[in-house]
This record gives C-alpha cells, structure tokens and sequence, in this order.
C-alpha cells in the first residue's frame, strides 16, 4: 500500500468512526429528550362566572278540581267539580291574572301568580290549593302546589282502566302562544298519538285533554310534555268510580327533570296491607327510564327508623317501558321511598286508603334535592305534616321558620340517611332552610282515615347558581 492509499484509507476510517460516535450520541440525545420533561405551551380557556339575569317568579294553579262526561247528553264535557281558592306566599310585591279555561264549564279563570325581580334579586313566591269534592260521580280531596311553567317535563301517573279519568292539564300564563308534544311511553315504548302532536296552548290561557285519547289501553303510561314557543305548566287530575262509587280524587305536579337518584319523601299508608301483595295493593310504585335499559333499586324506610322496611327491591329497567311495583307489606305509618338505578329514571307512588265507597287515593311525586331557602304554602287541609329526608352520611338540622299565618319556628334534625316528619300548621307559609347540607328532600302530607293528598318541595328558584360563560 502507497502513501497516498494509507491517507485515503486513515480518513475513510477516521470518517466513519466520527460518523458512528455523532450517530450513537444522536440517539442518546433523542432518547434522554424523550424521557425528560418537554417544555409546555398550555393555554388556558377565558372563563367568566356571571349570575343570570333574574326573571319573573310565576306560579301557575289548577283552578278547580275537574269532572269528565257528567252529563249523559254531553259526554265529552269537562266541568269544574269545585273551585280552588289558592294560598299564596311572597317575599316581595306580586300579581295575580286569571288565565282563560278554555273548554272547562263553570270554572271562572285559573290563578296565576307573577313576582317581578327587585333589582339583580328575583323574588321568592310560593302557593297552593286544597279542595274537597263529594258528589255521585266524583269524590276525595286533593292539594297541589302551584308551580311555575317548563319546556320540558313528565307526568308519572294516570290510567285508562275501567273506572278511571285523568285529565292532562297544560297552561300557559305567557302572553305568546306554546305549541306542545305529549309523548306517551307505555307497553310498547315511547309514541306521540295524534292527539298529542302539534296541541296548541293560546297564551294566558289553560287547556284539558283527557288521557284516554292519549294512552288508550295503558294502565301504566308515563307522559313527557315537551313546549316550544313558551314555556307550560302541566299536571294530571284524576278520579276513580268502583261500581258506581267514586273512590277518590287527585291532583298531581309533574316530575321535572329524570335523575339516577329519585326520592319520594312522603308516603303515607294509613291501611295495612298483607305482605306478599295483592291484585288490590295500596301502595305501587311506578318507573320509567326513558333513554336506555338499565336496573333499579327501591327501598323503603320508615320515619324514625335507619334500617329500611322493604328493600332493596331490584327492578330491571327497559328504556322507554314503565314499571309497576307493588310495594306491599306496610303497616299504618309513614316512610320514604328511595329509587337509585344506573340510569335516569323518573318516578311516583300511587296510594289509596282503601277500595270502598268514601275512601281517597293520591300519586306522591319525587322531590328535587332542597339547594337553597325555599317557600312553601300549607294549605288548608286534614294533619298537614312535612317530610324531610337527608341522603347525607351526617345529622342535619333543617330550619323551619313561620312566614305568614299561626304556628312557630322549628328545627327539624333528620338523621343522616334518614328521614323525619313534623306536624305543621295550617293556613300558614313557611320557608325551609337545608343550610349548607347536601341530599335534603322535602314533601308535605295531608292525611286522615279515607283523606290523602300530598306534593313535593321544589326548591326556590328565586336565587339563581352562577354559571360559567367561556367566551
């Protein structure tokens, strides 16, 4: 090998080795970089927490407790059995409107209720309307509280089995016209009957359309009430006549939103009833999950005790198909009745003091958890009491303080996973205070040997939660 060759061959070699040595460190530097922290550029989104600008309060009543086809010659006529004379409690100035009974015989006006904000604070209003009724075709007592009007809410009640009326009741208090879906979720699943597409609400004005058009043939329906164009209030009034003898009337709100947790904070049983069930059970229960299969649990715990009396009680759940359960075996007394299930689920309970000439029944809805003070209204009635149920792990005290009428101010403890029921006055409104605590639930009762009626606490939505508004 010349001079020359060796040079070359030296600086091929030293070429490569450099080329090797540069090689490994690449991959010792890109193997360190990949294992060691990376310099970030995070950027976070503007949030901006403002309070909705408060609107109107507005409570919307029945009316008057309705009657079907009481005369031969006009079937199809809807009359008022009697008129309600609404309680109503405010914290602030209010005004009252009478919106139109489109339809309804006898039944001058349905009360309204409108509470306009002072300042940037909306004001708290509350009422409700008890009635008795004791005629040959329909009979019982009935209470409900007025509520304020929705988009979108659900019925958990009803039947069109022999003997029994329902009347779905939609109004309107707006002054722009709503146009309304009345979706129908029976045996079969969910559907929207003609009479349930396209049903119009004029504005400042109430209208009835009686379930059996609806749901024919369902002994178990569940409704969602869907408005566009204005908000409506809806609810159900029912009777029932056994061989002639009216059995019994009701009242009932809606349940507003589906929830995986529902409770039913009163359910009062004032018959006892053979454990195992019967074609006859006093107390049912009844389900819907409207968007997909799923599994429920039901228990039943009575007040003042913290272990549960019947339960829990698995119940699988087909979307879009209700559920009847009998919840049977409940001596004389008081409980709550608690559904969670894997899915969102509405819910009610159905209860008579017996099937006989004279007795009454009512549908207990499930109660929203109490967030903030809330008014309520007790009307007149028989053995008003509230119910308060504490999902929380620890004792609370809810504070029950007298806004308008006799009585005195209160504190209730509720065990924690437990519940408790109070008497209250009548003829009186009231503000509940949950305080800081979390899972409270409240319902008031009214009750007696063939008296039952009943409607949940919904919390006051005169002080609205900031939101997030994310530019």
């Amino acid at each position: 090998m010349n001079e020359a060759r060796r040079v070359r061959w030296f600086a091929t070699g030293a070429r490569a080795a450099t080329g090797a040595v540069l090689s490994a460190g690449a991959v010792v530097a890109v193997a360190v970089a990949v294992a060691g922290p990376w310099p970030t550029v995070a950027h976070e989104p503007v949030a901006v927490s403002a309070v909705p600008t408060p609107s109107d309060t507005i409570a919307v009543c029945d009316g008057g407790i309705l009657v079907a086809g009481r005369a031969a010659d006009r079937a199809d006529e809807i009359a008022v059995a009697a008129v309600q004379t609404p309680l109503v409690g405010a914290e602030g100035a209010f005004e009252e409107r009478a919106l139109t009974a489109d339809g309804v015989a006898g039944l001058p006006g349905v009360p309204a209720f409108t509470a306009a904000p002072v300042g940037d604070a909306a004001v708290p209003l509350s009422a409700a309307a008890a009635g008795r009724v004791g005629a040959d075709d329909i009979a019982g007592f009935a209470v409900d509280a007025c509520r304020t009007p929705l988009f979108d809410s659900w019925l958990v009640g009803g039947s069109t089995r022999t003997g029994e009326t329902d009347l779905v009741v939609l109004a309107n208090p707006g002054d722009v016209a709503a146009t309304v879906e009345l979706t129908v979720f029976g045996v079969n699943g969910p559907d929207v009957p003609p009479g349930g597409s396209g049903v119009a609400v004029p504005a400042r004005s109430q209208i009835v359309i009686p379930l059996s058009g609806l749901a024919r043939g369902q002994d178990s329906p569940v409704l969602r009430v869907t408005a566009s164009g204005a908000p409506v209030r809806a609810s159900l009034q029912s009777s029932i006549v056994r061989t002639l003898a009216p059995g019994g009337v009701d009242q009932q709100s809606v349940v507003a939103v589906p929830a995986r947790i529902q409770v039913i904070p009163g359910v009062v049983v004032t018959r006892n009833q053979p454990r195992g069930g019967t074609m006859e059970s006093t107390t049912v229960a009844r389900l819907l999950a409207p968007a997909g299969d799923g599994q429920a649990q039901v228990t039943v715990t009575a007040i003042g005790r913290a272990e549960p009396v019947l339960g829990p009680i698995q119940v699988p759940l087909t979307e879009g198909v209700p559920v009847a359960l009998e919840l049977p075996g409940l001596a004389i007394g008081s409980y709550a009745v608690t559904v969670e299930a894997t899915v969102p689920v509405v819910s009610a309970v159905w209860q008579t003091t017996g099937f006989g000439q004279g007795d009454d029944f009512a549908w207990m809805t499930a109660a929203p958890e109490l967030v903030r003070p809330t008014l309520i209204v007790v009307p007149s009635g028989p053995l008003p009491r509230l119910h308060l149920v504490n999902r929380g792990d620890s004792d609370v005290s809810v504070q029950v303080r007298l806004i308008e009428g006799a009585g005195a101010d209160a504190t209730v403890s509720v065990p924690g996973g437990g519940a408790a029921a109070v008497p209250i006055a009548r003829d009186t409104v009231w503000e509940i205070d949950p305080g800081a605590a979390e899972g409270v639930y409240g319902q008031v009762t009214m009750s007696g040997t063939r008296t039952l009626a009943g409607y949940a606490i919904w919390p006051s939505d005169a002080a609205a939660d900031p939101v997030t508004v994310y530019p």
